[in-house]
């Protein structure tokens, strides 16, 4: 499912990305699960994720800051959002079981919504990898996605 983000929209989800990444400089957290670099990207494009989400079901986004292990949108939906469209989804050890985790690739304005899958089945043995000396986490391929069509929230 391919989704354009209006220069609005995106305006709107760089801002609470922005806001993202100033709470956490002015909090001292580091980056997390390995990261190293500046966060603002990953914050930006993460929250035009989420916002893409809700634009493709339909329902609210509230571009939350310093709401921790909250889901992102309703019905325990979590957005993963990663910069190359064959990128697979990440799904972190101590992810909830019981959140859903969707997968969103692209870069603003154009993204696309690949699917989604739960904690507890994305958990499975031959997805856990490490990638570039960071934490171990879930990798799933894109082909063990379910639909979006299938997602009830």
């Amino acid at each position: 499912m391919k989704i354009h983000l209006t220069w609005f929209e995106v305006a709107m989800a760089a801002n609470v990305g922005v806001m993202r990444q100033l709470a956490a400089l002015r909090a001292g957290r580091p980056d997390r699960h390995g990261y190293q670099g500046l966060g603002w990207t990953e914050h930006c494009e993460g929250a035009c994720g989420e916002l893409v989400v809700a634009k493709a079901l339909g329902t609210y986004w509230s571009g939350s800051v310093n709401t921790f292990k909250v889901p992102d949108l309703g019905g325990n939906l979590q957005v993963r959002t990663r910069s190359e469209d064959n990128y697979e989804l990440i799904v972190r050890i101590n992810d909830s079981n019981d959140d859903r985790f969707v997968l969103v690739t692209g870069r603003a304005p154009i993204f696309h919504v690949r699917g989604w899958i739960s904690g507890g089945a994305a958990k499975r043995e031959e997805w856990l990898q490490t990638h570039a000396g960071r934490p171990a986490a879930y990798f799933v391929p894109q082909i063990a996605l379910q639909p979006m069509h299938e997602l009830i929230i």
